[in-house]
C-alpha cells in the first residue's frame, strides 16, 4: 500500500532571539530558534483589529543551515523561512513526570533561510508604504 501522508511545516516569521547554536555530546552541531507568526483578523461584531501571535521551537540539524545563519549574522527581529517537520519528543521533567514538547525539525533535506536581517535594506514594497 503506497503511503499518502505529509510532515511538513513551513513558517515565515521573526526570530525570538539569537540563535543558539550548541554541540551536541557526540560533537554534531545543533541550533535552537525561537520564531514568532502573527495572524491578523477582524472582528465582525466591532470592526476592530485582531492579532494573535504564536511561538514555535525550532531545532536546526543543517550543517548548512547553521552556518548561513552565522554567516549573516542572524539576530532577535529578523525575517526567516523554515521548513521541516513536526516532531514530538517525550522527556521526564525533575519529579519524574513525563512531558512532551513538539517543535520544527529541520534537516539536510529541509530549508532554513534568513530572507531578510534587521539591518539589510527595506524590499520595494516596503519602501512604497
Amino acid at each position: 500500500m503506497t503511503n499518502f501522508t505529509s510532515n511538513r511545516v513551513e513558517l515565515i516569521g521573526y526570530l525570538g532571539n539569537a540563535p543558539e547554536i550548541r554541540l551536541t555530546a557526540s560533537g554534531a552541531q545543533v541550533m535552537n530558534l525561537s520564531v514568532a507568526t502573527t495572524e491578523s483578523w477582524r472582528n465582525k461584531d466591532t470592526g476592530e483589529w485582531n492579532e494573535k501571535t504564536e511561538w514555535h521551537r525550532v531545532t536546526v540539524w543543517s550543517k548548512g543551515a547553521v552556518k548561513a545563519f552565522e554567516r549573516v549574522d542572524a539576530a532577535k527581529g529578523d525575517l526567516v523561512r523554515i521548513v521541516g517537520k513536526l516532531e514530538t519528543r517525550k522527556w521526564q521533567d525533575n519529579d519524574g513526570v513525563d512531558r512532551y514538547s513538539t517543535e520544527i525539525v529541520v534537516n539536510g533535506y529541509d530549508a532554513c533561510t534568513v530572507i531578510r536581517t534587521k539591518a539589510s535594506p527595506k524590499t520595494q514594497s516596503e519602501q512604497a508604504a
